[in-house]
């Protein structure tokens, strides 16, 4: 087999489904035979809480559960394991920065600062937030090729910035935001940054030394784990200053009824029984991208996006929606006077799977001059083939509808 063969022989839907033309990527990934198989060996075999007993296998869950935190903290580059909490997802993770971090840090004349970007799990969080205690919610303005326009990041950060919440890698775009310069100006001014990283982490390298991100949230469903999953990692320096957002069994070390004296992170924001099933089929995600060269992973995404925007040129009226210099396999674009839910429709018709509408992601296409778009988002599973056959049918569907 070729590599992009034996890659994608690892992905049962596509034995399923063998016409399936799967690039909605950015939404979910697919899942691999080891992740599936990890989740059936779980049930089948070890099932038992963690934590929680002294028999064998609550023992060996829990070693087996603790063993994909440190394999999560080798993935990103974090130096201790205990960095690393289990949550629902990415937009979890954001709540409980937002809930048991900020909250009580956040005050009237304080600000936070997002970009227009953000999806709206980055957004709305913040937003609700400022509302309720008398705070700004001040945004990094983006240009007309989808970049962030830095040039004002100083003045925007003036004054009482408790908090820059910023998304790696755009969902809706592509975009990838220079993280780095980003923080590094942040951190300037003692300001800390959550860092944004379900398009990113599993995608490209990434390592959080290097981009220094305070706290760091991302999904394992959208890089090749389970749905219902998620990460936060924070600093070590800010994991005392993180309060759960749920109370319960599992987060505490000591009960009265006058009193609770509750663990440390990670353990006390990972209150009842966990999704365990769910973290070791991360783990075996994990595993799954660790045989992989992350840079050529990425490398390979963005030449198929690259490949479809060049083809889109010759379609009429094809319009491609941000044109930034540093841009993932994510790509998004609309058809003069074709709604992007019809070619989406159009698409399905012929097993192609794309997304359509706003992507979570409004303010941003507001900021872009449009309403909607279609979004195609490419994986390591996917083929130079498959774009070919999407450009073909968009050129039939142009005509179509002339």
């Amino acid at each position: 087999m070729t590599g992009l063969e034996s890659i994608r022989a690892q992905f049962p839907i596509f034995d399923r489904h063998r016409d399936l033309i799967y690039l909605d990527n950015a939404a979910t990934t697919q899942k691999p035979q080891a992740v599936i198989d990890r989740l059936a060996e779980f049930y089948s075999s070890e099932n038992a809480n963690i934590h929680r007993g002294l028999y064998d296998l609550s023992s060996r869950a829990t070693a087996n559960f603790e063993e994909v935190r440190l394999k999560v903290a080798n993935l990103i580059g974090a130096e201790d394991p205990l960095s690393i909490a289990f949550t629902k997802g990415t937009t979890d993770s954001i709540n409980l920065i937002a809930q048991g971090y900020l909250k009580r840090k956040l005050g009237k004349g304080d600000k936070v600062v997002i970009s227009a970007m953000e999806h709206h799990s980055n957004l709305i969080p913040w937003q609700q937030l400022c509302k309720a205690r008398g705070a700004e919610l001040a945004v990094i303005p983006v240009s007309s090729k989808g970049e962030l326009i830095l040039d004002g990041l100083e003045e925007i950060f003036e004054g009482s910035t408790k908090l820059l919440a910023i998304t790696h890698v755009s969902n809706t775009l592509g975009t990838i935001n220079p993280i780095q310069s980003i923080v590094k100006a942040a951190h300037l001014r003692n300001i800390p940054v959550l860092l944004d990283a379900a398009q990113s982490v599993g995608h490209l390298p990434f390592k959080v030394s290097d981009l220094d991100a305070d706290f760091v949230a991302f999904s394992a469903h959208k890089m090749f784990g389970p749905m219902g999953v998620g990460v936060l990692y924070s600093d070590p320096n800010y994991t005392a200053d993180i309060e759960p957002g749920n109370f319960g069994g599992g987060i505490v070390r000591d009960v009265t009824f006058e009193d609770t004296q509750l663990l440390e992170f990670p353990q006390v924001v990972e209150a009842g029984t966990v999704d365990v099933a769910g973290v070791l089929g991360l783990g075996a995600a994990i595993d799954f991208i660790n045989e992989l060269d992350l840079n050529d992973s990425h490398q390979y995404e963005k030449r198929l996006a690259e490949y479809f925007r060049d083809g889109s040129k010759e379609i009429e009226g094809l319009r491609i929606i941000g044109e930034a210099q540093d841009r993932s396999g994510i790509v998004s674009f609309s058809v003069d006077g074709v709604h992007p839910h019809d070619v989406a429709t159009f698409l399905a018709e012929k097993n192609i799977a794309v997304r359509a509408g706003h992507h979570c992601a409004q303010p941003l296409l507001h900021a872009m001059g449009v309403q909607a778009t279609v979004r195609i988002s490419f994986s390591i599973y996917n083929s130079e083939d498959e774009v070919e056959k999407v450009l073909k049918e968009l050129h039939h569907l142009v005509k179509f509808w002339k």
